[in-house]
């Protein structure tokens, strides 16, 4: 392991992938940054931790992707000291991640060339960083909403400024999209979040562990699955408790109906914006009907609240696993039918192709990730890199493709939805008799865990902190969009204004799992 080269011992946590949780000084901070980049590893995510009020116990955290798991490091600073040595000259991707700590938990990156605000759109200096303990945010003084936020010029003959959002004409969620173009073609896009931003993480604090799965599956609607089986699998980690198999199985079937629906949803979209409406028309249909038979089977359209601590809400009979493997033949047939329409058709294949391209090397660099990832030949995929139950039983095959445009982010939905199809019938066909759930007892001494899962839209973090007495310190959880929005900006550049909707659907990443 890169870390063992430092001469340093990870202290494992009983999660069903290999994660590792190590303190670390300042130095070790960067050299560990250093050293894992060096050998290929990706930063997973950061955050703030106050483990008690004032300014004691503060912590910065981050979680890095390494060839053998998951690695935690968790930088203590001084009781006096909110600053931790800058990441952003290692992973590009650290600088938005920075500049919330720095909102939420008052932490700032020492030597960081970004220091503009990110979810904090002005009123928050007025009440003080939310999630720092002994801090009770209440409505400050009126201000300015929003504050003046400092966008990037580019200036120079021709040069214009187009304001798109952060209030689109549908039902996508707020965001504000700066371009600067000489006619139509873009020379640089900057994007503006926060405008969600519902206080989630603060209110993990405020609930009950083993209540708090229900709020995880709402960080983002279309991944509600993969988030609770995240927090789920933390607090599971953090209890010691063991799933039983069945369950396990079972969280696995929901995941990968969830990825289905929403590759569905995306290559109709993905049509549409490219002037195909038969497209938007017969994958709405397919999608319709998938979602219908989720709801019949689990409760629910999208499974909201199915995955519980220790298991699963609902147990489906024989017969039910049965029409859900009929379905996958009834599908997957007419998706390799829509697919050859889309490899055909000719006007289809002028807007998807070239477009929005991301090279690997680009890709790499920027630490893109999951499905937009896989597009741009950065082929990870937890489901085969690190095989937990119950995808230890199954041999995954990776999607990818090194082309790095709309056309190859639509070939890998393809792919994607036919392998998600074929697990699906291997979960059906294989389900072990059993229990569903398992009793989850708290500890009396405090504890902390790691969940982690491959969503469909990418890899999907929650890491949990609990006292002694079983209240919930910090719970953070990730969306793999903080990754790849960022690398939406490059991939638009040299492109013109109106292919933007095309790209950005092809990315299709969360607001409100960025935004939390």
């Amino acid at each position: 392991m890169v870390l063992s080269n430092l001469g340093l011992e990870l202290q494992p946590l009983a999660a069903p992938l290999p994660v590792w949780y190590l303190t670390v000084d300042r130095e070790l901070w960067t050299t560990a940054a250093r050293a894992i980049k060096a050998e290929g590893g990706r930063l997973v995510s950061m955050w703030g931790v106050d483990r008690n009020s004032g300014l004691r116990a503060r912590s910065a955290c981050a979680a890095y992707a390494i060839e053998q798991g998951l690695v935690w490091l968790d930088l203590q600073l001084a009781p006096s000291g909110t600053d931790f040595p800058d990441l952003s000259g290692v992973f590009s991707c650290a600088a938005r991640m920075q500049r919330t700590m720095a909102d939420l938990s008052g932490l700032r990156a020492d030597g960081a060339m970004d220091h503009r605000p990110w979810l904090d759109h002005g009123l928050w200096d007025l009440t003080g960083p939310p999630l720092q303990q002994g801090i009770q945010t209440q409505p400050g003084p009126p201000a300015r909403l929003p504050a003046e936020y400092p966008f990037v010029r580019v200036e120079g003959d021709g040069v214009h400024e187009i304001a798109v959002g952060p209030v689109h004409a549908g039902i996508i969620e707020p965001g504000h999209f700066r371009f600067s173009a000489v006619g139509e073609k873009v020379l640089r896009l900057e994007e503006r979040f926060g405008y969600v931003h519902k206080g989630i993480e603060r209110r993990f604090t405020e609930l009950p562990a083993l209540e708090a799965h229900r709020l995880a599956g709402r960080v983002s609607g279309d991944s509600t699955v993969s988030f609770a089986w995240a927090y789920c699998m933390a607090l599971e980690c953090a209890l010691d408790c063991s799933v039983p198999a069945r369950a396990t199985w079972l969280r696995a079937l929901m995941l990968e109906r969830e990825r289905v629906a929403n590759h569905l949803g995306d290559l109709g979209a993905l049509g549409n914006d490219a002037a195909l409406s038969f497209g938007l028309a017969q994958f709405s249909r397919l999608r319709e009907d998938w979602l219908r038979l989720s709801g019949e089977s689990f409760g629910h359209r999208l499974m909201m609240d199915a995955v519980v601590p220790g298991g699963v809400a609902p147990n489906p009979s024989p017969t039910v696993l049965e029409g859900l493997r009929q379905q996958c033949d009834d599908i997957e047939r007419e998706v390799r039918v829509l697919k050859v329409v889309y490899d055909e058709h000719a006007g289809l294949q002028d807007r998807f192709l070239t477009t929005g391209r991301v090279e690997p090397a680009l890709a790499e660099q920027l630490g893109l990730t999951g499905l937009a990832g896989r597009a741009s030949g950065q082929a990870f995929d937890l489901r085969h890199d690190h095989r937990w139950a119950p995808y230890d039983q199954f041999e995954v095959a990776v999607a990818s493709s090194r082309n790095g445009d709309v056309a190859a982010r639509v070939a890998v939905r393809f792919e994607e939805v036919f392998e998600s199809l074929r697990l699906i019938r291997l979960l059906c066909e294989g389900m072990p008799e059993g229990s569903v759930r398992a009793t989850l007892q708290v500890k009396h001494e405090a504890s902390r865990g790691a969940g982690w899962v491959e969503g469909w839209r990418g890899q999907i973090l929650v890491t949990l902190e609990l006292h002694a007495d079983g209240r919930i310190v910090r719970c953070h959880c990730h969306d793999p969009s903080w990754q790849n929005w960022p690398v939406l900006e490059h991939a638009v550049i040299g492109n013109i204004v109106p292919d933007f909707p095309l790209i950005n659907k092809s990315f299709n990443l969360s607001y409100s799992g960025h935004d939390l």
